[in-house]
This record gives structure tokens, sequence and C-alpha cells, in this order.
């Protein structure tokens, strides 16, 4: 069997990652030169003309058009972060490149938090994979799937109608061989709107979908996209047929990593930012090396989400 080489690839080794971002002055230089690849643009009036300045150990930038002053954490998802930014670095690090993700209470004791803490920087830089997968649309052939968080309640319904299971879509794009190429996990409601809205917005008009007998998935064709169905009915067989491996093997990976990472978590009220978290890891994965400065990059631009959003309960699905 011939080794598969995106998930033998080399990635970024602890080592390399110390030696880059072991100390406050690298990681700091790393997030001006992530967020300003050009030279600095005031956040205020898009000016590039201005001066510098330290207070408090503190290095500061004032625009000189406007005189706005600004660090460089200001205005980003570590806007007024107490923490030092190699512990920031270093939950990067550990959520962009662990293939099953990494609890928050796992991350407490790498990082040297508080559980609290660790939870909260989890959630913030899993926000910043959600914003940054908003715009994620598949193209080409997409194997198309329901799927469900959770399990049933005692003495409640089983199957679809549980109460307790929190609704998802899968959907995979692959090559004409069949290979996983990019996916789409979206927390949704398996209505015909629901679904309307979500092929418009995940879906090219040039997409084939290929999905199983499931009634809602008709509407897919609101995008442009043609569409294929097979009614598969259930029982271990439907999982198994070749035209949907790939949305199959997706979802027992991400089942598998659910359940070996978390004891439990909200599925009703954080659903979709664990589901973007697998996405974000999955749709980067052909090249681990840089998959730590992407997630920096993504970071640097996502503006401020306070904790009482962090901990709100999610509007979508």
């Amino acid at each position: 069997m011939s080794i598969n080489k995106i998930q033998f690839q080399k990635g970024l080794s602890m080592a390399e990652f110390m030696e880059r971002y072991g100390t406050e002055e690298q990681c700091h230089a790393a997030l001006v030169a992530s967020r300003w690849p050009t030279g600095f643009v005031c956040a205020q009036c898009c000016g590039t003309r201005h001066g510098t300045f330290e207070r408090k150990g503190l290095h500061y930038w004032q625009c000189s058009t406007c005189r706005e002053q600004t660090t460089a954490i200001c205005g980003t998802i570590f806007h007024a972060t107490k923490l030092r930014l190699p512990r920031w670095f270093l939950a990067m690090h550990l959520l962009s490149q662990s293939k099953n993700s990494v609890s928050a209470l796992e991350l407490k004791r790498h990082v040297g938090v508080r559980y609290k803490t660790a939870w909260l920087m989890k959630h913030q830089l899993m926000q910043v994979m959600s914003v940054r997968e908003e715009s994620r649309q598949l193209d080409g052939r997409v194997e198309i799937d329901d799927a469900y968080l959770g399990g049933e309640l005692p003495g409640g319904k089983s199957g679809r109608g549980s109460e307790n299971k929190v609704s998802f879509v899968a959907a995979v794009q692959t090559s004409e061989t069949g290979h996983p190429l990019f996916a789409c996990l979206t927390k949704l409601e398996f209505t015909k709107e629901a679904m309307t809205e979500w092929a418009k917005k995940s879906l090219c008009a040039s997409a084939h979908v290929v999905s199983n007998g499931l009634g809602c998935f008709r509407s897919v064709t609101a995008s442009g996209a043609t569409h294929e169905r097979t009614v598969t009915g259930g029982g271990a067989a439907s999982v198994k047929r070749e035209k949907f491996r790939a949305v199959n093997t997706l979802l027992s990976n991400l089942k598998t990593a659910f359940c070996g990472t978390y004891h439990a978590f909200n599925f009703s009220q954080y659903a979709q930012r664990y589901l973007a978290e697998i996405q974000y890891r999955l749709n980067r994965r052909f090249d681990l090396s840089v998959i730590l400065p992407r997630l920096l990059r993504a970071s640097a631009v996502t503006s401020p989400h306070p904790e009482r959003l962090i901990r709100a309960a999610e509007l979508c699905g």
C-alpha cells in the first residue's frame, strides 16, 4: 500500500515552533508582519504615514493623518488580552496541527492557564476559523449527506426525530476519481427553505451534487447546481456505497474525533464552531507547515469577539 503523502507530511514540529515563536519578541514581530504585510495601515483612515513609541512596555503606532493610536493586538482577536503572545501562539499551534483537535482541558494543561481561560481561547480561535470558512463554496462533484450530533434522550424519539440531536449538512467536494478535496459542515434544519439558502451560499452554480433520498436535498438546484439523487435506505449497507465514500469517511472521522477528544459539549449552542474547526483544518491539510501562519493572519484580521458573544447562543441553524 502506498503512503498517503498528505497524512505523512512533515508539518511544523514543536521544536521548529519553539525556534520561530518561543519568545514574546518573535511572536510580536510575526503578528505585526501578518497584520500589516506591506507596512502599517491605519484602521480608521487607511493612512500609511505614522510614528511609533513605547508606553508601559507596549509598542504603539500613531497615524500621522488622524492621530489614531493602536497596538498590534488592537482590533484583532487578541484585543485586550492579558495573556502573553507565546501562549496564544502555542494554542494556535496545537489547534492547527492536531488531527483530532484539542479539548479545552488539554489546552489548559499544555498552555498553563485556568480552564476558563483555555475554554475562551479555544472558542475565540474556533470563531476565527468559523468566520474564515463562512464564504466557502464547493464546486465540481459534491457529495452531501444529512448528519447529527448528540444522542437519544431516555424515553425520547430515536433517529432523526430525537430531541437531543443537532442536525447539520456534510458536503465534500471530490476529484473526478472520488478523492476528497474540500468540505463544508453547516448546522441547519433539514427543510426545503434552509437547504435552498445553504445551496445558494455554499454551492457554485457549476457544481454537480450527489445526495441520498432525503427530500429537502432537491433544493440544491436553487444554486444552479445539477442534482443526482440516490435512495440509499437505512442500515449499515447505506454507508458503504462507493458513490458516497468521501462524505461517509468524513463523517466517520468527525465522530471519532469528537468522541476521542471531548467528554461533552453543548451541541445546540456551539455546534457550528466545533464543525468549523474540523472544516478549517481539513480544507488546509495539504500543507501543515503553513497552517499556523494562515491562522495567525486570520486572527489578525478578525474583529474582536467579546466573551459575552462567545458564550451567547448561536443564531444560525
